[in-house]
């Protein structure tokens, strides 16, 4: 038997804030969370791109050693919002370890800057060097480490599923916990994704030629989905989680409901592991569609994946007109933070969620003029007020993986 799935409880770190009071003064007056690069002393002075969407506060972790002995900077983002949200979410530790509560948790890489120790350290021709790997190195580096991290801190004994697909991390986080509690394997799960800075990220991308460099000086102007003078993605750190339950199971203990999740579908391009593909995309839609039992004039809002790099907006931009004509809002998030990697997914979800709270659409920042080649839909460039009662988040990843998410506002 199918089941209604509910969001009750969400934390967020990102570049434009931590509490939905920071986010919202953001989206609302247009603060874009893009700075300048750090310079790490390594391969920040040989990579072309020199912005970054940045989390520049303080987080205050209250973690005890013995979780702390295993986590990467990943891990702590990780744990961090995970902590957060299972505090808010009043659920009591008995259900939290019953196995009925699981983790679907992941980040692009594990942790990159532990990564790179181990290997400064095994190449330094040294057996001194080599003797310094520590044992719990490879925890902290793995790729599911932000997942079963959280395992451990909440004694959580639930299945544990680890996305490890860039992009498509976090939104397939949510989507295959949605799944686990509509078909009954859980009554709750824990979602979401992290990433943490690191420049390797941002040379593989500047390699690709697919990073923002024209905005150097002016990082606030970067990046520039849609528009015609965008010239890449900007890359960005941060995390975010969110608690799925089953309606009832969330009405009967008196939980407050966020929003309903009415949909998700993953396919992928079977092609090309880079290009993105209409043909792809619009699958994953009707697919999302088909899933959450609605029709494309249902939907009041897409929330595009939007990254700013040439071609991605133009294929994405005739995707979403093939199916919905240009009937719903559209807006990138992406212009206000960067492309948060693996936690954009989520931290998209999130911002959605507010946005369907407060009535209110953040337009897309730095869309100044529209390129004629992504004209044809419904673009949001100023602050609009409109209730949002159905709307989608829409991601992309190499490796030609697609997800589409559908939120519908609780009442």
């Amino acid at each position: 038997m199918e089941r209604r799935v509910v969001i009750t409880t969400e934390s967020a770190i990102s570049p434009i804030g931590r509490s939905k009071k920071e986010i919202m003064n953001s989206l609302i007056k247009g603060i874009s969370g893009v700075k300048k690069i750090r310079d790490d002393g390594l391969l920040s002075a040989y990579i072309n791109s020199g912005v970054y969407g940045t989390i520049d506060y303080d987080i205050e972790y209250d973690f005890e050693r013995k979780y702390r002995k295993t986590m990467g900077p990943v891990s702590f983002y990780a744990c961090q919002v995970a902590k957060e949200v299972i505090e808010k979410s009043g659920l009591p530790k008995d259900f939290i370890t019953s196995g009925r509560l699981g983790v679907a948790f992941g980040s692009t890489h594990g942790s990159p800057t532990v990564q790179r120790a181990i290997y400064e350290k095994f190449f330094s021709g040294s057996k001194e060097g080599f003797s310094k790997i520590g044992a719990v190195d490879y925890l902290k580096s793995m790729v599911h480490t932000t997942a079963v991290n959280i395992t451990k801190m909440f004694g959580i004994t639930g299945r544990v599923i680890s996305s490890c697909t860039a992009c498509t991390t976090s939104s397939q986080s949510i989507g295959y916990g949605y799944e686990a509690v509509k078909f009954g394997l859980q009554d709750a799960m824990l979602c979401g994704g992290a990433d943490e800075y690191d420049t390797t990220t941002v040379a593989v991308f500047d390699n690709l030629l697919a990073c923002s460099v024209e905005f150097n000086d002016t990082p606030h102007l970067t990046p520039r989905p849609f528009d015609v003078k965008r010239d890449g993605l900007v890359v960005g750190e941060g995390a975010g989680a969110v608690m799925l339950e089953e309606y009832e199971f969330a009405k009967k203990r008196g939980a407050t409901i966020l929003a309903e999740v009415i949909g998700f579908s993953c396919n992928n391009n079977g092609g090309d592991l880079i290009l993105p593909n209409v043909k792809g995309i619009i699958q994953t839609i009707k697919a999302g569609l088909d899933s959450a039992k609605i029709s494309p004039k249902d939907v009041d809002l897409v929330s595009a994946h939007a990254t700013a790099t040439k071609m991605g907006d133009v294929i994405e931009a005739q995707a979403i007109h093939t199916i919905y004509e240009d009937s719903p809002l559209i807006t990138g998030l992406k212009s206000y933070m960067g492309h948060t990697m693996s936690s954009c997914g989520v931290l998209e979800t999130i911002f959605t969620i507010y946005m369907m709270q407060e009535g209110i659409v953040a337009p897309t920042l730095n869309l100044d003029e529209i390129d004629k080649r992504c004209a044809m839909i419904n673009h949001v460039t100023r602050l609009r007020e409109q209730a949002i009662h159905i709307a989608t988040i829409q991601n992309f990843a190499f490796g030609g993986v697609n997800t589409s998410l559908f939120l519908k506002k609780f009442q």
